[in-house]
């Protein structure tokens, strides 16, 4: 069996655990997440206090990632789920991004018609819907993931490259 097969029956059981097990799924992701983001953090602090003397400057701006990084690590493993928190984040950017776009697109001469700038706006406007339900409802984002996890794993089992 080749390697993209196996990925593919891999994706599809994962796909099915999130779809089974939103909950577990998504909370099992934030433990991990904040673990890496924890070991990252304590890494990042004794790579800056074993250099100090050396770099100060490369030293503080370390100190201070690998703060940050345990802040998150822990807000990840005991208050924040990762999942909803990321997603709703991408949308919330995206949607603004695109709500700035089309408000440029409407007062400028710009190439763009006014028709698709007013459709990048309605967009952005949605996106950020998206974003709140994404916060709001962490066990659907989690059911989509899966889903896609197993239409990619459908996919590489299928594929014959």
């Amino acid at each position: 069996m080749e390697f993209k097969q196996v990925a593919g029956i891999l994706f599809v059981i994962l796909g099915l655990i999130f779809i089974i097990f939103p909950v577990f799924s998504a909370g099992a992701i934030s433990v991990i997440v904040g673990l890496s983001l924890l070991f990252f953090g304590f890494a990042s602090i004794i790579n800056a206090l074993s250099a100090w003397n050396r770099f100060t400057h490369f030293s503080t701006v370390n100190m201070l990632i690998g703060i940050i990084a345990i802040i998150f690590g822990l807000l990840f493993i005991f208050a924040i789920d990762v999942l909803s928190f990321l997603v709703g984040f991408q949308f919330y950017i995206i949607g603004f991004i695109m709500i700035l776009f089309g408000i440029v697109g409407l007062i400028s001469d710009s190439r763009l018609s006014k028709t698709t700038s007013l459709l990048i706006l309605v967009l952005g406007i949605i996106a950020i819907m998206l974003a709140v339900f994404a916060v709001a409802q962490p066990i659907y984002v989690a059911i989509i993931i899966g889903a896609c996890l197993i239409i990619e794993g459908i996919r590489f089992y299928l594929d014959d490259d």
